[in-house]
């Protein structure tokens, strides 16, 4: 049986085997009720007090029955609240080291910093990609929220050296510090530049004054929730279609169509061959849209361009395809 639940039965026993004691006492010696309450209450916890008035017979016998239940039911209550209680701590104990051991073995994970509105989203997304990461965040509600949500967190203040490095900062491969302060994300952003120089951090900003200081604190990239949302609604007006296509096509829950990009191992089939040799279109039905070569961007890329190792391929088409060329691009096939 759940421990809670147990813990409520044998109360709600004891309960009534108090009020049926009282009930008995005034029945049976015609006592006044509170005087009923009393002895029932001094014959429970089997205190040695004399009684309150003589018993009858009858009065005797109902005490050594009340003894017998009363007194067990007392021992399993008590017993039930010392299981609940240890139970409850051994498992918080238990459950917060092997939550330790999963962030320390960690290794190439991001690090989101804050759980409101948008860390929680982008928790969402990483889970469905799956990618590994695990959360900072310091409201003790929010990370009932995360142990709810079955994501690895660290409770603390992300501005903390310590912290960051609890979350295995020195081994991760990007930061993304997502809370409401704009002065905390500057922090933080300054904390993590000087632990991991080679990290990649996106950081948030609420407004525009923000995002030239969170450059300078060594961010790779700024974005404003805001500035996007507003320019989302507005394009959702000016360009419906091509908006709705973009939704379809980078949505999480969308098992037709994706978006992806997929960087190309010097081990695979594809370097070195053209974008029409690689079959990329004909075998499995993808279009390539463009395709990153180290810090330019070649949109719908010629036939003949070739791939070459390093090359990150933005890819369009079913789930499925996405995954075959994701394959064959790390070496996998």
């Amino acid at each position: 049986m759940d421990p809670v639940r147990k813990v409520q039965y044998a109360l709600l026993t004891l309960i009534i085997i108090t009020c049926g004691g009282t009930v008995g006492y005034a029945t049976i010696e015609d006592w006044s009720t509170f005087e009923a309450l009393y002895m029932t209450i001094i014959t429970l916890a089997t205190v040695g007090y004399r009684e309150v008035h003589e018993l009858s017979d009858q009065g005797k016998v109902f005490t050594i029955l009340l003894i017998v239940f009363g007194a067990g039911t007392i021992a399993y209550t008590i017993g039930s609240m010392i299981q609940f209680m240890v139970e409850g701590q051994l498992r918080r104990l238990l459950g917060r080291k092997k939550l330790e051991k999963k962030i320390s073995r960690l290794k190439d994970h991001y690090i989101i910093c804050g759980y409101g509105r948008i860390g929680r989203m982008i928790a969402r997304e990483f889970a469905s990609k799956p990618l590994p990461f695990t959360v900072v965040e310091q409201d003790p509600q929010r990370c009932q929220m995360i142990e709810e949500d079955g994501h690895l967190y660290v409770e603390g203040d992300a501005t903390h050296d310590a912290i960051l490095e609890h979350a295995g900062i020195s081994t991760a491969k990007g930061l993304i510090t997502a809370v409401t302060s704009d002065s905390a994300n500057v922090f933080i952003t300054l904390t993590a530049r000087g632990i991991n120089p080679d990290l990649y951090i996106l950081a948030r900003a609420s407004d525009d004054s923000a995002h030239l200081k969170l450059m300078r604190a060594g961010a790779n990239k700024v974005i404003s929730p805001y500035t996007i949302g507003a320019s989302r609604m507005a394009q959702a007006v000016l360009r419906p279609s091509v908006v709705d296509f973009i939704e379809i096509a980078t949505g999480v829950d969308n098992l037709d169509l994706q978006m992806e990009e997929i960087l190309v191992a010097e081990e695979s089939s594809l370097a070195g061959k053209t974008l029409i040799d690689s079959g990329i279109r004909k075998e499995l039905g993808l279009i390539i849209i463009g395709i990153k070569k180290a810090q330019q961007m070649v949109f719908n890329p010629a036939p003949t361009i070739e791939i070459e190792p390093g090359d990150i391929l933005i890819s369009l088409g079913e789930s499925a395809s996405i995954a075959h060329l994701e394959a064959i691009a790390s070496g996998q096939s």
